[in-house]
């Protein structure tokens, strides 16, 4: 362990020193570790081509917009060479990692950022750290894994706008405006519908507009949602999110906020969270795919795509004790939203390539190769570019 930077050593670091720690390849520990610990477990879901839409899927350009969260985890995994190879063989060309946890310090956000450039210098036979649009491209075409760096949390923020810009430049391409809970920029989805974006949120998305860092607005509630469209001069994106007209559900969106994003050229996500479903069950394929259906009905072809936020290995039974803890830390800690008695994950979607199952759904459902290809990926590529680009 002695390599490992231990959180005394991070928060020893201050100003420039730390900056200046967190743009160099080194080894240091992340606030959470990545998703799916332990080896995939065996199960009986078709082997990879083994679906209608295996040679399309295999072909596309495919975005997980929420996964492996703090995802430079993964250099302290026992069986790091057996993820990457998992990693490699998902199909995934590109992903998004939330990075400083639910609520990270700016101490804690620096060291996950610093982890997640280290995988990146480390592994670059597999990882790039997306720093402009054209990487995306670059992944597909090197078969390697983009990843792009984001925050869900504004703690790391606190009040100060001027640290989106500081964090803009360590390579944070995907902020909000809050978790849950409310924050000095906006109101989160579980404290209600009368707040919305504070006159500091204002100022917050006028930086994000114009650094180019893209306005996430997943775990706003109703009034922040409205408001985050209507303030921003770029489109703003919902990056992991579910339908509240085929669930009720604070962390769903309802058709108004759907369709509005849409006008404003915006992309929403579907996640496979439990929240898809009441409490009584775990959610499967087909209900995911309720979900989906509805927000192509709503926002159209253009503004739908995938943001799993679920574990990306297969889950095993160390897996869910481990899940059923943390479920309890973030109850005692008020972050956790109702529902989150289940693990987030989809039990006939439990393997890295679940996409590929989410293309031959699609296909079943009678949707065009075309449609699948943006939902893929390619809708979220064309809203990304534009809202990186100056």
């Amino acid at each position: 362990m002695s390599e490992l930077w231990t959180r005394r050593q991070v928060l020893a670091l201050s100003g420039s020193a730390l900056l200046a720690a967190a743009l160099q390849p080194l080894s240091a520990k992340p606030l959470v570790s990545a998703s799916g610990k332990t080896k995939a477990a065996a199960n009986h879901l078709p082997g990879a081509g083994n679906t209608d839409g295996a040679a399309l899927y295999n072909q596309a350009f495919v975005l997980d917009c929420n996964t492996l969260a703090s995802i430079g985890g993964l250099l302290y995994e026992k069986d790091m060479a057996q993820q990457f190879e998992q990693i490699r063989g998902s199909g995934i060309n590109a992903l998004k990692s939330t990075l400083g946890g639910d609520r990270g310090t700016f101490e804690d956000a620096v060291a996950d950022i610093a982890a997640a450039q280290a995988l990146a210098d480390q592994h670059p036979e597999l990882f790039i750290k997306v720093i402009r649009h054209s990487d995306l491209e670059r992944a597909k075409r090197e078969r390697k894994v983009a990843v792009i760096f984001s925050f869900e949390a504004t703690t790391m923020l606190e009040d100060k706008v001027e640290r989106i810009e500081l964090f803009r430049q360590l390579g944070v391409l995907i902020m909000q405006l809050s978790y849950n809970r409310k924050s000095p920029f906006g109101c989160g989805c579980l404290d209600g519908d009368t707040d919305g974006v504070t006159e500091l949120g204002r100022k917050a998305i006028a930086s994000m507009n114009t650094q180019g860092v893209a306005l996430d607005l997943s775990h706003a509630n109703t009034r922040t949602t409205a408001d985050g469209i209507a303030i921003s001069t770029k489109p703003p994106i919902f990056t992991h999110t579910g339908c509240r007209s085929v669930f009720a559900h604070p962390r769903n969106k309802e058709d108004r906020e759907m369709k509005a994003l849409a006008d404003k050229g915006g992309v929403m996500g579907i996640y496979m969270m439990p929240f898809l479903t009441p409490d009584a069950r775990q959610p499967m394929l087909s209900d995911f795919m309720q979900h989906m259906v509805h927000a192509l009905d709503v926002c159209g072809e253009e503004h739908v795509g995938i943001g799993t936020d679920s574990l990306f290995f297969a889950v095993t039974d160390k897996d869910l004790k481990d899940m059923a803890a943390q479920e309890e830390d973030r109850k005692k800690a008020g972050v956790g939203a109702p529902g989150e008695n289940r693990p987030p994950y989809i039990p006939d979607l439990n393997t890295p390539r679940k996409l590929e199952r989410v293309a031959d759904a699609l296909l079943k459902h009678g949707y065009s190769e075309r449609v699948t290809e943006k939902v893929l990926g390619l809708n979220f590529d064309r809203v990304l570019k534009e809202i990186w680009t100056a």
